[in-house]
Formats: C-alpha cells, structure tokens, sequence
C-alpha cells in the first residue's frame, strides 16, 4: 500500500496575509528530493508564477536541517536523507481572484496549485493535508468548506482531508471564513453554495431552487437515462465583493468571484415579482458555466492536457470546444432550465455576436489560433486587442450555436449538438478518472461532429474554426422562425473606446481604420477638447457621442490632446462610424414546422 504525502497549512498571520505550509515524505528519493509548485493553473491559460509568493522555505529531518537548493524557478532539490524528510515554507496570499490565494482577517481562500508543493515522483500517492484552525481571534468562529472528502475532519471543520494524488489535491480549493451556507440536491447528488462577503437580505433559498434547476439540466444533457452527476457532492465556493467578476473550473466545485449586487437579496426579489436582473442574470450564467465544465474540460479533456504539464504552457488549439461550447451552453441551459424566456435569450445571442462585430480581430484571427493563442494574447490583452485578437469564449459560442443549428437542420432535428456533448462524454469523459484518462485531439472532435452531423464538415472547419469567414447565422436561424437583424445606425464618430480616469477621458482603443485611427490619436491619449470645447470625462463614451453629435459627416474638427506629458492637435475628418447591433426575434411570419423546430432546440413546451 502506498504512502500518504501528508501536508499541514495554517494561516499562521492574517495581517501579514501568510499561510504556513509543511510537506513531509516519509520516504525521499535517495538521490534527493525534488519539490516543484506549478507555473499555472488549469483553466486560467498564463503563466502565474505562484513560487514567486514563497517565502522562506527550510527542510529538515529527523530535527536536523536538510539542505534545499532552488534548481529553478518554481522546483527545489533536497539533499540526500533518510526521511521522513519535511519541508517547511510560508506563502504571501494576497491575490483576491479566483486563481491563487488570499487571507486578512475576513477569510482565508486558497487553490492548492499556488500553495502545495508537489513531491516529484509521488504525484498518484493519496495526499493528506490537514487544514490547521488559526490561532488569531478574528478566526475563532472560522469553517472550511472544499469538495475534498475528510479524512479526519468534520464536514466543514478544521482538521485532515483526503485526495487520492496530487492533481485531486491541487484541483479542489478550500474557503475559510464565517461564510454562510445554502444546500440543494441535483438528481441525488448533495451540492452545497458557501457564500463569503457581507450580502444583507441574501434570498438562499431561490438561489438555491434556480441552481438546482441549472444543474439538473446538465446532468440529463449528458445522463438523460441514468441522470447520473460525475461527482458525488459538489461546491460552489462564491466570494462576493463591491465590484467583481470571474469562476474557475474543478473537478467536484468551483470558485467564482462576483459583485453583490448580482446576488438575489428577499426584499428585490418580492418587489421584482421572481423577474431575474441582468446582474443575477449573469451571475446565473457564470454558475452554469463552470458547472458544465465538470464535463467539458473536467473530464473531457484536450490530448495535450491528460495529465497536465503544469510546469509551462501547454498548447491546444481547441479552447474554441472546451470554452467556446461552454459558453453556448451556459445560456443554452437557462433558458432550457425555465429560468428565462425566449425573447432573453435571443438577446443574449445578440450580445455575443455585437460583441464579437465590434472589434476587427475576427476578421484576423481564427478561433482555432485564439486557443493556440491564448498564453500569450488572450491572457495578456493590450490596446490593440480588438484589432488583432477574437475570443474563442464568444467567437466559439457562436460556433458552436451555429454547428447546433446546422447540425439539426441537415439531420432533419433528429441529431444535435447535445449529441456531439454525450458522444464526447461516453468516449473520453466518463470514465477518465477511472483509469482511462485520454483526451481528444483535433481530428477526434471533427471525426465526432461528422459522425453526428452525417455529413463532411471540412469547409465548416476551414472556413469558420481555422478561418475567420463570417459565420451564417442568419441562414441558420431561418428554419427555426427567428429574425437577425442590424439596426445599427451610422453617426460621427471617432471609432475609438474610452474610459475615465479621474476628471481625465482617456483613450483606450483605437479601431483599426476608423477616424481616429486615419488622423493620428492613440491608445493612451488623454482626449482635451473639441473646437475648443472640453471633453468631459463624465459618462465619458455618452458625452463624447453627445458633442460629436453636433458635426455632420466630413466636417474636420480639431482635437487637442495629452500624448504623456506633450500637448498635441489633430485635425480630423469625421465619417460614420457604425457600430453593430444585432437583434434577434421570432419572425412575424414562422410555420409550425420552425415553432416546432424551436422548441425541440430550446426544450420549451408546447404552447
């Protein structure tokens, strides 16, 4: 029977934000032990460095120290000994995301990625940590909640927890604090929501009954006969700030990060009459999200990511499936779930798509090399992101709805995309933690669209996945009864993206051939006056297109503007600038056929 590698953290100093963390390897190599913490984490695409938060790391054994040699960035080398050889380190936690860790004296967060040292060679050992309670009053009515199972612990309490290797260990993170608590049972399966931040009048229990239904239709998407979860609890580990937003996946829970204000409080929800807000909207959105990556990335995974490679970037160029169908999905499941109507969700649809026509990127880069692409442009957008860069989070939810649609249309509506998800899942996902962990490859998810679709997609993946051809929509949504329409009207504009800063109204973006771009402004300028006439940074995009709206098209203005510390003028030639603006609606003029065609691809009832 194999060892347990046992850890220990404490959040030994909540002002100075520090987490104490030991290791101990009972049996070292004989050549030396090598430690290593990862470079990233799994589903944030980025180099993180986490070592760079170690601090003042020490080993000994038998009560004599062991010397412990840095070899690189984020790995360490043991000297030879008998064991049990322990390590002992601290970690700065001060990153309030859902990526690292953070502690002060409200509550401690951490992703075992950013905080546990791995024991090379030890990695399929079952791992023991023991969460230790902290001895600072602040603490003193503290629990932890994580999907991990106790080992000798009791259900969110202080004390040792069990992961069978390493990679179950570092992909569950634990939440400590006075958090409250909200429970729900999907098909059987416990789920728990833990709740950290001060949110008054916070309504639980419709928070509770809205997930429920999210969950349970994603578990008979991919179950619809055993309607079997791949887990048997899962968490919902939420931290709710003035202002925020963000979720990360893990294989039995999930950390979000979102705004108070897009949780349901009692008082809203009795004057709203159960109407959900575009806040909780999306706040919903996020949950389904990551709760569909349980299957979708969880466990269903790129060849290149079973195992992980968590020591530098591992490249796929299928984030456009793994984040992009996620992304259809997790409005997909609302509606489908009861929780939105149709008419909302049709909106939804026409955001992503505005979202995506408003920049130039997708006529530049494909969704394919945006996945390729993500460790070093997605993850590290610039100024000129819009010029050069599409997200394959939008631009592959747009693929995937239009693979759907596709797929439904030449199968006469016997086949979808849901079918494409359970192929997926029956072949790779299902059993990859128990023992058949293999991902799929690029040719594994073309085989698996064609099988369903019954039909060669070759042109749909050169012109739409490897390409950046302008999807058809609006041919695709036709057989189902719904509209697509730009309304867009042309005004002077200067084709720019602005934000205020102070009582400053700064230019952020510069669209590529537009007016600004054509007189000689830049990302960064500080825009002064028009005709003499000041820019207000109030509402600044409103107010700019207030005072533009006086001008006619191919009048020259006179912008004075800050270049750093340097005054500078432009004459500029106004032209219209037309910003898309999709909308979607059922057509006035639909069959029965494109009603029922509509209701099978949105689960509605029958009217």
């Amino acid at each position: 029977m194999k060892q347990a590698i046992h850890y220990s953290i404490e959040a030994s100093d909540l002002n100075a934000h520090l987490f104490r963390v030991t290791v101990t390897v009972d049996e070292p190599a004989p050549s030396g032990q090598v430690f290593r913490l990862p470079a990233w984490i799994p589903g944030s695409y980025m180099i993180r460095e986490f070592a760079r938060n170690i601090v003042q790391i020490r080993a000994h054994s038998h009560d004599m120290p062991v010397p412990l040699e840095k070899i690189d960035k984020h790995t360490w080398q043991a000297a030879p000994c008998s064991g049990p050889l322990i390590v002992g380190y601290n970690v700065y936690a001060w990153d309030l995301s859902v990526r690292s860790a953070h502690l002060d004296q409200t509550h401690g967060f951490f992703n075992g990625s950013s905080v546990f040292l791995e024991a090379v060679g030890y990695g399929e050992y079952p791992h023991i940590v023991d969460i230790r309670k902290p001895a600072d009053t602040a603490a003193a009515s503290w629990r932890v909640a994580t999907a991990l199972p106790e080992h000798e612990a009791p259900r969110y309490g202080f004390g040792s927890y069990r992961a069978c290797n390493y990679d179950e260990l570092i992909d569950s993170p634990v939440e400590m604090g006075d958090f409250m608590l909200g429970r729900f049972t999907a098909y059987g399966v416990p789920h728990d929501i833990v709740i950290t931040g001060r949110v008054p009048h916070l309504d639980m229990e419709r928070l509770e009954n809205d997930l429920r239904k999210i969950c349970e239709t994603e578990i008979a998407l991919f179950e619809p006969e055993t309607l079997k979860a791949p887990v048997s609890r899962y968490v919902f580990l939420v931290m709710a700030v003035k202002n925020g937003y963000g979720g990360l996946e893990h294989r039995a829970s999930t950390a979000l990060l979102c705004s108070r204000s897009s949780l349901p409080v009692i008082n809203n929800y009795r004057q709203a009459a159960g109407k959900i807000s575009d806040d909780y909207l999306q706040f919903l959105g996020l949950c389904s999200h990551e709760y569909f990556h349980t299957w979708n990335v969880k466990r269903i995974k790129p060849a290149v990511f079973a195992p992980y490679d968590l020591r530098e970037e591992t490249y796929t160029r299928l984030l456009w499936l793994f984040e992009g169908f996620t992304s259809y999905y997790d409005d997909l499941t609302i509606v489908r779930s009861g929780l939105v109507d149709t008419n909302t969700y049709l909106q939804q649809i026409a955001s992503a798509l505005n979202q995506v026509m408003r920049g130039r990127g997708h006529l530049r880069q494909s969704v394919a090399e945006s996945s390729f692409d993500a460790w070093i442009k997605y993850y590290r957008q610039d100024e000129n992101a819009p010029n050069a860069l599409v997200s394959y989070y939008t631009k592959g939810s747009l693929v995937a709805l239009a693979l759907d649609l596709m797929i439904r249309e030449k199968t006469g509506h016997t086949r979808s995309l849901d079918d494409v998800m359970r192929m997926l899942w029956q072949r790779y996902g299902r059993n990859f933690y128990h023992g058949d962990a293999h991902g799929i490859t690029d040719a594994d998810a073309k085989a698996i669209i064609e099988s369903v679709c019954g039909e060669d997609c070759t042109e749909f993946f050169n012109r739409y996945i490897n390409g950046t051809d302008l999807l058809p929509l609006r041919e695709l949504f036709a057989p189902f009864g719904i509209t697509l329409l730009d309304t867009a009207t042309s005004a002077p504009g200067l084709d720019i993206r602005v934000r205020r800063s102070g009582t400053d109204c700064v230019v952020t973006h510069v669209f590529e051939g537009g007016t600004a771009h054509r007189a000689g402004i830049a990302a960064g300028d500080v825009l002064l006056a028009i005709d003499g006439l000041r820019v207000s940074a109030d509402n600044p995009a409103t107010g700019l297109e207030k005072q533009l709206s006086h001008y006619s098209t191919g009048e020259t203005i006179r912008i004075h503007v800050f270049r750093r510390d340097e005054l500078m003028q432009f004459d500029v030639i106004l032209a219209d600038e037309h910003i898309p603006k999709y909308t979607l609606s059922v057509s006035e003029e639909e069959t029965a056929s494109m009603r029922e065609a509509r209701r099978n691809w949105l689960h509605l009832l029958a009217a």
